[in-house]
């Protein structure tokens, strides 16, 4: 399983809750981190699944592909973050 699902449903993240998320990190990547952020996740557990993700950011790609969301409005968002940078 993704780690970053995984994280979430250790967290006890409703799966409804989860493919929310995802879909927001597709649309607004930005956004996304605050609603991460704002879920009670202690740091201790959230920055190693947060830094897995930075060095390797075909998780978040991944995960969208687990949850079958879809993957041309993450190809749309990789587009804007790289456009911003």
């Amino acid at each position: 399983m993704n780690p970053i699902i995984q994280l979430l449903k250790a967290q006890n993240i409703a799966d409804e809750q989860i493919a929310a998320i995802f879909k927001e990190l597709t649309e607004n990547p930005l956004m996304a981190m605050a609603t991460i952020g704002n879920l009670g996740i202690p740091p201790e557990q959230l920055q190693p699944v947060m830094m897995q993700v930075m060095a390797n950011p075909q998780l978040i790609k991944d995960a969208v592909e687990e949850l079958g969301l879809d993957m041309s409005a993450v190809e749309k968002a990789k587009q804007q973050l790289d456009s911003s940078s």
